[in-house]
């Protein structure tokens, strides 16, 4: 993360996707900022390429919480605002999820993943559902 009144170049995000072969494996990725006047005549500020979006909605999930394996119903985009989990993906990888983590989730085939609540407090998650996107792997 940048230091207060700094703008980094990247912000961090979880991926969960597919492979061919129907297993789910975790990467990170960064997607890139770009200096835009977005709001003038204020002074410009850095955001991310805009991508397209179908809704959104916001869940709060209970601690002990547990889904077993199960694709995603459509591609989403979640970003975590309070309380504490883990995605599983079908390689065996776990990873949290934490205040703050972005996950864009793209393995609608497949095996998919497991999720569960770890804490002992709900999980807050604004999550936007987002188009097909036949580009990606």
């Amino acid at each position: 993360m940048c230091a207060p009144g700094s703008f980094g170049s990247m912000v961090p995000t979880l991926r969960i996707w597919a492979s061919e072969d129907g297993e789910s494996h975790l990467e990170d990725v960064d997607l890139a900022f770009e200096v835009s006047d977005f709001l003038p005549p204020a002074s410009p500020m850095h955001l991310t390429a805009q991508s397209p979006a179908s809704g959104y909605f916001i869940a709060r999930v209970p601690p002990g919480w547990h889904a077993d394996w199960h694709p995603a119903p459509v591609r989403e985009l979640a970003v975590y605002l309070t309380g504490e989990g883990e995605i599983e993906a079908s390689d065996g990888t776990v990873r949290a999820l934490r205040p703050g983590t972005i996950l864009l989730v793209d393995d609608t085939t497949g095996k998919g993943h497991i999720t569960r609540v770890t804490g002992t407090e709900e999980v807050l998650v604004v999550i936007v559902t987002l188009p097909d996107d036949p580009t990606r792997t």
